[in-house]
């Protein structure tokens, strides 16, 4: 199974540029490596050296690359859901379903929703064939709320089965005093009600992504030297720490010379710290991004696994 790195951090702290470090070295140490880009802005293939697509690139030996296209992912959890309610509820031809699902496309938690499903289609169907999957993540706000979506919906999920439970009870007792009657026809026990399978697949997926989040990532936040960013990465350790997904480790990125404002507060104090930097001269290439020396990261990620072949 592979192993998961998440860099957060505040807006240009240097998260894409430790993803893209960290990924040629683990390649070039034998590790075959997939970078992810679910950063709107899509700069991990400049980095890299390579135009990125949807679809895998190869950036050189054992390290492929690929960019989540979030506009293609909202469409297909629209066109999905569309299919879904046009086939579980039959007088949905009454309703004008694509004025709805035009409206939701900009609904509240879409965006955050296909971010979901673009992370679980990479941990199902691409992660198998790689070793370690490096995620380069979008701003702050869009991370947070998207690694709070499984712990959220889940609770969503397990109120509207309980509810589709007691909907399901109220028209087996009504059949079994008037068999005649409408409700009589949608009196079936939960395993046999395709309303509550749907439900119960979802909390499959929504539990193993907050699986891949808790337990197969190692999720740690990117600062600098500068007041600004050790603040945003207390807000992230709290938010996560509420989550329930670990902050394994603090990355101090560090652009010039300059140490830290101030002593860092637990809980960050009591993490890992791994510094980076300060590098001379620009980073034009993947040999330069390995100057960065993130083999102590690397060394966190990979405890208690096997070397490579």
């Amino acid at each position: 199974m592979a192993r998961n790195a998440f860099f957060l951090g505040k807006g240009g702290t240097g998260k894409t540029t430790l993803s893209a470090a960290l990924a040629v070295s683990l390649a070039r140490s034998g590790r075959r490596v997939l970078a992810v880009s679910l950063d709107p802005a899509h700069n991990l293939g400049d980095l890299l050296g390579v135009p990125l697509g949807e679809a895998p690139v190869r950036v050189e030996e054992r390290l492929e690359a690929l960019e989540v296209d979030l506009g293609a992912w909202v469409e297909r959890h629209l066109a999905a859901s569309r299919e879904e309610l046009k086939a579980t509820y039959a007088y949905a031809s009454a309703l004008n379903v694509d004025s709805l699902f035009d409206l939701l496309r900009f609904s509240p938690g879409t965006e955050e929703y296909a971010v979901l499903l673009a992370i679980g289609h990479v941990d199902r169907v691409l992660a198998p064939s790689y070793d370690v999957v490096v995620w380069d993540t979008p701003p702050t706000a869009l991370s947070l709320r998207f690694l709070a979506m499984p712990t959220v919906s889940t609770r969503w999920v397990a109120e509207l089965r309980s509810l589709r439970e007691r909907i399901l009870g109220r028209r087996q007792a009504i059949a079994r005093v008037n068999p005649e009657s409408a409700a009589a026809a949608g009196a079936v026990a939960p395993a046999d009600d395709p309303v509550h399978a749907r439900l119960g697949a979802m909390r499959e997926r929504l539990d193993r992504l907050h699986d891949l989040f808790a337990r197969r990532s190692l999720v740690s936040v990117v600062l600098n030297s500068d007041l600004l960013s050790v603040a945003e990465a207390e807000r992230i350790a709290e938010a996560l720490a509420r989550l329930g997904i670990p902050l394994a480790a603090i990355c101090l990125n560090r652009r010039d010379a300059s140490a830290l404002p101030a002593p860092l507060d637990p809980p960050l104090a009591d993490l890992p710290l791994v510094t980076t930097g300060p590098c001379a001269g620009p980073l034009r290439s993947r040999d330069d991004l390995l100057r960065l020396d993130l083999a102590p990261f690397a060394a966190l990620l990979l405890e208690g696994a096997q070397p490579p072949p």
